[in-house]
């Protein structure tokens, strides 16, 4: 579940990860209102304390992640000086942390930093740290043998679109009905999995072999069950946080923008579905107000394409922002059709409104509590 908010505070995508990362480890995460330079978190466990400092990087290149590291630790420095009994804590947020760029960090944490501990959190579920009080937390993945290096596999990306829908399905008879468009059944293998997911048997055995040989599917049930799901549930978060095309727009007529958008919705029901908050205000579990509905769509349409003739292009106070969704075959495949509107399903809205500015954090605080804090820890 995400950290609860100050009220006087907002924390930023990779600092809202690392704060869960450390709870699903049994520390304490606190998020100070007033942060002194340095102070992204503070974290606890028994009488070790910790103050941290956190920097996001786009790209898992040493050149790029060592310079962001030296500030990190010179900032963390800094706050712990203000506190009694508190250390300091740099950790770098990557995009994924291999073993080589493990040994880039360590050689220069040996060097330059004995005092201060280090780490690599990454959004694929890696981490590395420096400090002896951190050693259990780290995970990298295995070097691969020289035998295999001129032959080396392709990456299977857990989180790809078709692997998100097919956890939707593994959750789907644990969630409440109507909540999403998914058959409420235990799928005994990856046949099973594989027909109700419309996909190969290839694609769904890929996939669970995948969820297997990292920990999150059980040995022992007789259905295909998910385990560890507080860090699945991170992971999958974490993937989701990628920029997606919008255009604000108008509509030409102004008459009531909830009936033009049911309209057009209906028009367009294949390619077309309510999201975000507007889709939790049908579900009734909406929490946000004041933020123009957004509708998906598989592609941005061009600005005065005949089907879609009734919006202008409109950045100023539009009536809706159309969004092309980075992972249309989730997103429309459990779309559901709430009172002849499709809107997408619990689990969508709560990855796209999760990092929205808007209080999007609250609104996926919320959902979390509500629906799915009981299937993950079941």
């Amino acid at each position: 579940m995400p950290v609860p908010l100050s009220p006087n505070r907002r924390i930023a995508p990779a600092e809202q990860y690392v704060a869960d990362f450390f709870r699903s480890h049994k520390w304490s995460v606190e998020v100070p209102p007033h942060a002194p330079d340095g102070a992204d978190l503070i974290i606890q466990r028994g009488k070790q304390r910790f103050i941290v400092e956190i920097k996001a990087i786009s790209e898992s290149r040493p050149d790029r992640v060592l310079p962001m590291l030296s500030m990190a630790i010179l900032k963390a420095q800094t706050a712990a000086a203000q506190f009694n009994n508190v250390l300091p804590l740099a950790i770098v947020y990557v995009p994924e942390a291999s073993s080589a760029l493990a040994r880039h960090v360590d050689s220069f944490a040996q060097k330059f930093s004995r005092d201060v501990p280090v780490g690599l959190i990454s959004g694929r579920g890696e981490q590395y740290f420096s400090g002896a009080a951190f050693k259990d937390l780290n995970r990298l993945p295995e070097e691969s043998r020289r035998s295999a290096a001129a032959h080396p596999q392709q990456a299977i990306n857990l989180f790809s679109d078709l692997n998100q829908w097919m956890l939707k399905l593994l959750l789907a008879w644990e969630l409440p009905e109507g909540l999403l468009n998914a058959p409420r059944k235990k799928f005994r293998n990856g046949s099973d999995l594989a027909e109700a997911a419309q996909v190969s048997a290839m694609s769904a055995s890929r996939f669970l072999q995948q969820l297997r040989s990292q920990g999150y599917l059980s040995d022992s049930s007789s259905h295909l069950k998910l385990v560890r799901r507080e860090e699945l549930f991170r992971r999958w978060g974490a993937a989701a946080m990628r920029s997606c095309p919008e255009m604000p727009c108008r509509f030409l007529l102004r008459v009531p923008v909830a009936q033009q958008i049911r309209g057009l919705l209906s028009r367009h029901r294949e390619d077309a579905c309510l999201g975000l908050f507007a889709a939790a205000d049908e579900l009734k579990i909406g929490h946000v107000s004041g933020v123009p509905p957004y509708v998906y769509v598989r592609k941005l349409p061009q600005v005065g394409a005949p089907a879609w003739s009734e919006l202008m292009a409109h950045s100023e106070r539009p009536d809706l922002i159309l969004r092309q969704a980075s992972f249309p075959q989730s997103t429309f495949r459990g779309a559901i059709n709430q009172n002849g509107l499709i809107v997408t399903d619990v689990l969508q809205i709560w990855l796209d409104v999760m990092h929205h500015p808007a209080r999007g954090a609250e609104q996926a605080a919320l959902i979390y509590e509500k629906f799915l804090s009981p299937i993950v820890g079941s």
